[in-house]
């Protein structure tokens, strides 16, 4: 009785496992032929919608239309001059921006602080306040000069701040937005920074800038409007001139590919904030060369060279590749010299520059104009000790290969210049941060 029991408990299992498998499989080949709507196509449901319920005004759904919105922000606010971090909530406002305002009152900074400073200093010199936009995960960058300088308390110098609101609770988001979007408000409330939402359509937003206007008047301090997803209708860059892109032949995923196929089993890898890390791991995917070896920065732009440089400083007996970006260099360029004075010779920094904020789309950077600015003599100039520049597989190919070779000589730099742009069907990485987190510590320790 007992064997024919154990058989049929055996059979149970094989049979609940076989239906598994197949609910599995049948749920994997749903996810990969669901479409997913681009903003396009979602707003044009959306003012579908808004057709068949136009005689309930309160169900309709609006978009912002940038230009409309800047030019409230222009006549309302007596704001002339911007400027910022990129965000993809913003994406839309801030392409109508870099397109219709000239370079002598538009500044994308490099990180959100001195953009803090530009509108503090723009305030003294004419009187009226500037816009600062910025992504919520930015805020941290902003609490010095706006606590020491412009607080009503200090200086009392007013600006407009438009915040991209990732992580707004409710929505779904990446997981280092999740954390910073329900802390948004309490952390401007700390600040003293008033705030409310942007409404989504054009009279509501017209009040709200109303009521930003009568408090920089009045208190003289900053004054926040979080920018919820999809507020604004869609507003596209031109391309970059073809100026700027000639003589480039790569997309950062054909370098990517090119770069990986050169590391040896025990390199460890720290891939910078955005696409590169996404693409990243999926070549890892495609490759079978699994993920243990890669810690994926995804947030904290700017601190991948950073965590590199910890690594490499406490493993001196394994090579480290930092996979950096042209806009997070900038963000928090002062690294560098760290580098340069800790001198690590296992340390090998790889930037691939296509002159763009890539994710949040697509603004420039200062680092795509090859001939103004020159990140290797930046480099150099903070004590690298080796710099290069690649612009094609043979260039990567015989630059890894050097890289390769230097092994007491070191920090080295290796710049990447590319074409911008990305795929559209690219993914997002399925472990979750604690799990790469974990299985990186692991392969850290090994021999």
């Amino acid at each position: 009785m007992k064997r024919i029991i154990a058989s049929l408990f055996q059979q149970t299992k094989i049979n609940l496992s076989s239906i598994c498998i197949k609910q599995q499989q049948q749920r994997s080949i749903q996810t990969s032929t669901y479409h997913f709507a681009s903003v396009e196509e979602q707003v044009k449901e959306q003012q579908k919608r808004n057709e068949e319920v136009q005689d309930m005004p309160e169900l309709v759904r609006d978009f912002l239309d940038p230009a409309e919105f800047f030019q409230q922000v222009k006549s309302i606010c007596g704001i002339n001059f911007f400027c910022g971090v990129p965000d993809s909530l913003l994406k839309d406002f801030c392409a109508y921006v870099t397109k219709n305002v000239p370079s002598s009152h538009h500044v994308i900074t490099v990180n959100e602080g001195p953009a803090v400073g530009l509108a503090c200093g723009s305030y003294m010199a004419t009187g009226q306040p500037a816009l600062v936009y910025l992504q919520n995960s930015g805020l941290g960058n902003i609490v010095n000069p706006i606590m020491s300088l412009a607080t009503p308390g200090v200086y009392s110098l007013p600006m407009l701040l438009l915040i991209g609101w990732r992580g707004e609770p409710g929505k779904r988001d990446e997981p280092q937005h999740r954390i910073q979007g329900p802390a948004t408000p309490g952390i401007l409330a700390a600040l003293g920074i008033p705030f409310q939402p942007l409404p989504d359509y054009h009279d509501g937003a017209g009040q709200a800038l109303e009521t930003a206007k009568r408090y920089m008047e009045t208190a003289k301090g900053p004054y926040a409007l979080l920018v919820k997803r999809q507020t604004f209708l869609p507003y596209s860059l031109p391309k970059r001139s073809a100026d700027l892109e000639a003589g480039l032949s790569l997309t950062r995923e054909e370098a990517l590919q090119c770069v990986i196929s050169h590391f040896q089993h025990r390199d460890v890898v720290v891939g910078t904030t955005g696409m590169l890390s996404r693409e990243l791991f999926e070549l890892r995917m495609k490759r079978d060369d699994g993920h243990e070896r890669d810690f994926l920065t995804v947030g904290g732009m700017g601190h991948a060279s950073s965590i590199a440089l910890g690594i490499a400083i406490q493993k001196p007996n394994r090579t480290i590749y930092c996979l950096d970006g042209d806009g997070a260099v900038l963000m928090h360029m002062g690294i560098l010299a760290n580098i340069a004075a800790a001198a690590p010779s296992n340390f090998k920094h790889i930037v691939f520059n296509n002159g763009t904020h890539d994710s949040v789309g697509g603004q420039p950077t200062v680092a795509g104009d090859h001939k103004q600015f020159s990140l290797c003599h930046i480099a150099q100039g903070c004590g690298y000790k080796h710099v290069m520049i690649a612009t094609n597989q043979n260039e990567i190919k015989e630059a890894m290969e050097k890289m390769r070779t230097i092994n007491n000589d070191g920090p080295v730099l290796l710049e990447l210049r590319i074409k911008t742009g990305h795929r559209k069907n690219l993914g997002r990485p399925t472990r979750s941060t604690n799990e790469n987190r974990k299985d990186f510590m692991h392969f850290l320790q090994l021999s």
